[in-house]
């Protein structure tokens, strides 16, 4: 074998050799990302278990992982008026909870997260609220030809709206800033 051929078998050999590792480089980041969610569920889990034992609130936590999202529930199997404080009015006390969750999860991790919690099904009670609020703003804006500008809602809400209107065939912009940011849906 001259030289020129055993210089192109290694360079073949090495190009073989950065393929495998390219690819097990890309197929790790997708079993990490699965596994560091399943772990940012089980530190939001010990952290929200560790509130309820102190507050004395009964309530089971579910754990699920979906979208790229790590969804947190805690439910009651009878009514607890203890598990209803902590969603707060208009969903407050939620909100501010699962930003401590996720504060603790960063902590913990060093990864940011965008867990998801929910306490008693007030989110997906919500997410049939806003879905309704989202259809009655479509209609105006189809009947009138007017833009319509909704309520300020977190960020979380306001991807629900937004979803839902772009499935209605519509328009959605958000606009403003902090606590005041809100949809404006519109034909075009």
């Amino acid at each position: 074998m001259s030289a020129e051929s055993t210089e192109h078998a290694l360079s073949e050999d090495m190009i073989e050799e950065q393929d495998e590792s390219v690819n097990e480089e890309t197929s790790a980041p997708k079993m990490s990302a699965v596994s560091r969610l399943e772990e940012e569920g089980d530190v939001a889990a010990d952290y929200l278990e560790e509130l309820l034992d102190i507050a004395d609130i009964d309530g089971d936590i579910d754990i699920e992982v979906r979208n790229g999202r790590t969804y947190i529930s805690i439910v009651a199997e009878e009514e607890s008026e203890g598990l209803e404080s902590l969603v707060g009015e208009d969903g407050e006390v939620l909100e501010a909870l699962q930003e401590l969750t996720r504060l603790a999860v960063l902590s913990a991790t060093e990864n940011r997260s965008r867990l998801v919690l929910d306490i008693n099904g007030y989110r997906q009670e919500r997410t049939g609220h806003l879905q309704k609020i989202a259809e009655d703003a479509a209609a105006a804006v189809k009947e009138t030809g007017k833009s319509v500008a909704l309520e300020p809602m977190s960020a979380y809400e306001r991807k629900i709206v937004h979803d839902a209107v772009a499935d209605l065939g519509l328009v959605s912009e958000s606009e403003g800033e902090g606590s005041g940011r809100h949809i404006v849906v519109s034909a075009d």
